[in-house]
């Protein structure tokens, strides 16, 4: 039987963000797959199974697995990937190496941040859940891993800004490239939306260590979710930017409109962090007429999300009858469903719909009261970082592991396979989570299966239950795949000479920036950046003066 080799190739020589790219992604899908791991356990508590008992002495209970899950999922996981692909994106698309030192100086600050704050999540040190309310209280360990892992993310900030201010300088005149472009306003985004959850570190620092005999926990929550509602966009535009960048090309087409899809991101900079009090309608000591502003201002985020849906949407007919599609609906069966990665996207984006519709009830005055704190928001949650971010990052990691390190994709099958059982299991969990929530009311974040009341009080939804624990088995199913696939790839002695050279399918655009005065506007980011930071004062400023102002401390509790 003839057998293929492959010469030995320096992968990374005239290319060092490559290996920085790599690392990071890597690092990101450890910490996903950990994570993953207690999500079963997750989905099984919703179907009455309580697992937690079995795993001691290792973990302790379900509290400690939840905020695992969520930390280690919603937290590491996604910075780690937008620091590996808006960073790789821009270098290879200007042809810019970022400064290497400093690239690296921020891989060691998210590993360390990541390792100091793991110890106390291990050892129970750290339960406080996904939004670390106060009274809850962690290990100071976990306050500051956590803080110096999301510095982290500012020397990224940096080394964008850096060679996009180089490109500049080199190219006056001239409209940025769009997968910089999206990184540039990405960045921003990000740096006025994390500032909540740096002031709030440091009240929480100060007060593990014992500086401070309390916090606010009013005040916390408002700093929390200045950032944890923008979070999600941190989470959602590095899947956008891919969609608009790479999956047009990887279908076989191109893409629609370059001006309109820098529209996008300029929205989602001026709108994205004046949101967060649409998670606190349930909480006194903001004025409704403040949350009712914030509501308005979260419909508005909405509208970006629709253009991207129309874009892409035009984008993969433009590349389904490109491939011979015929007919009003014939372009959808044309597309190449047998590419791991635009399957990927295609069912992340099908999942993203009633994720998004979900959504504008969760934001809306009235219809909140309905669903607030029931597990209707887990369902929302899981249908848009579940689906379709977690399956950008997997069927991105399907083309972009083999181009960073030059070796072939493996076990194409298993791969295929594990984004269908994937968006099934999220389907089925996500579907139930959202009818128990609505209908029964059963609550988030809440050990249910341990409790003989809550199981007697919710067993008229039963029959939802079940369908958790068949999602929670189909998802491991689809995690034990994925990461079979891209470990098996990244760890094979094999290397391709066309992988090692190919380059980022960076796909063709139809409408160009060239003399649209829509891309002229939208170049002026300084400019929208400061309209953001306007509009942030005037939605938070008040509110905030006034808690700062009045602040009620309360000492700290560990309750599990």
């Amino acid at each position: 039987m003839a057998v293929k080799s492959f010469p030995k190739i320096d992968v990374y020589a005239g290319a060092p963000e490559k290996k920085y790219a790599l690392f990071m992604l890597m690092l990101g899908f450890v910490a996903l797959m950990v994570g993953t791991l207690f999500g079963p356990l997750q989905a099984f508590n919703y179907g009455g199974l309580d697992l937690y008992p079995f795993l001691k002495p290792v973990f302790q209970n379900y509290y400690q697995g939840l905020t695992l899950h969520g930390v280690l999922n919603a937290i590491i996981f996604t910075q780690l990937f937008g620091q590996a692909i808006m960073v790789y994106l821009p270098a290879r698309e200007l042809g810019l190496k970022p400064n290497m030192t400093l690239a690296w100086v921020s891989f060691w600050m998210a590993l360390i941040g990541l390792l100091v704050a793991a110890l106390p999540l291990l050892g129970n040190a750290a339960s406080v859940l996904y939004t670390f309310y106060p009274p809850l209280k962690a290990h100071w360990a976990f306050y500051v891993g956590a803080a110096l892992f999301v510095l982290s993310s500012y020397v990224s900030i940096y080394l964008v800004l850096d060679m996009w201010s180089r490109w500049k300088k080199a190219n006056p005149g001239k409209i940025t490239p769009l997968a910089t472009y999206m990184s540039v306003t990405y960045w921003l985004m990000w740096f006025l939306a994390s500032l909540g959850l740096v002031v709030e570190a440091l009240f929480l620092i100060a007060w593990s260590v014992g500086l401070v005999a309390g916090v606010d926990p009013l005040l916390m929550r408002t700093l929390f979710w200045y950032t944890g509602h923008p979070i999600v966009y941190f989470w959602l535009l590095p899947a956008y930017t891919l969609a608009y960048i790479t999956l047009p090309k990887l279908a076989g087409g191109k893409l629609i409109s370059d001006p309109l899809s820098r529209l996008v991101f300029v929205l989602f900079l001026i709108f994205s962090v004046p949101v967060g009090f649409h998670h606190q309608f349930a909480d006194p000591g903001i004025a409704p007429y403040w949350k009712m502003i914030h509501t308005i201002l979260t419909m508005f985020v909405a509208v970006p999300s629709l253009i991207t849906a129309f874009t892409i949407a035009a984008s993969l007919e433009v590349a389904g009858r490109a491939n011979g599609g015929k007919g009003l609906f014939g372009w959808i069966g044309a597309l190449p469903w047998n590419n791991p990665t635009v399957l990927a996207f295609l069912l992340g984006f099908l999942a993203f719909i009633p994720g998004g519709a979900g959504g504008m009830v969760n934001a809306s005055f009235n219809l909140n009261q309905n669903i607030h704190n029931t597990v209707w928001i887990p369902g929302h949650f899981h249908l848009q970082v579940g689906t379709l971010v977690t399956m950008a990052a997997m069927g991105t990691a399907f083309w972009l592991i083999p181009h960073l390190t030059g070796k072939p994709l493996v076990a194409r099958g298993m791969a295929l396979a594990s984004q269908w059982l994937w968006f099934l299991g999220m389907f089925i969990m996500t579907f139930a989570l959202h009818w128990m929530g609505f209908l029964y009311a059963v609550p988030r974040r809440a050990h249910i299966s341990g409790s003989p009341i809550a199981m007697e009080a919710f067993k008229e939804s039963s029959a939802w239950m079940v369908l958790n624990i068949v999602a929670g088995v189909i998802l491991l199913i689809a995690a034990i795949l994925f990461f079979y696939v891209i470990y098996a790839t990244a760890l094979q002695s094999r290397r391709d000479p066309n992988q090692v050279m190919a380059e980022v399918p960076f796909t063709e655009v139809i409408s160009k920036p060239e003399g649209s005065s829509l891309a002229l506007l939208t170049e002026r980011v300084w400019f929208w950046f400061g309209i953001a930071v306007v509009l942030v004062v005037l939605a938070y400023g008040p509110v905030l003066f006034q808690m700062f102002t009045n602040m009620n401390p309360v000492p700290g509790q560990r309750l599990w």
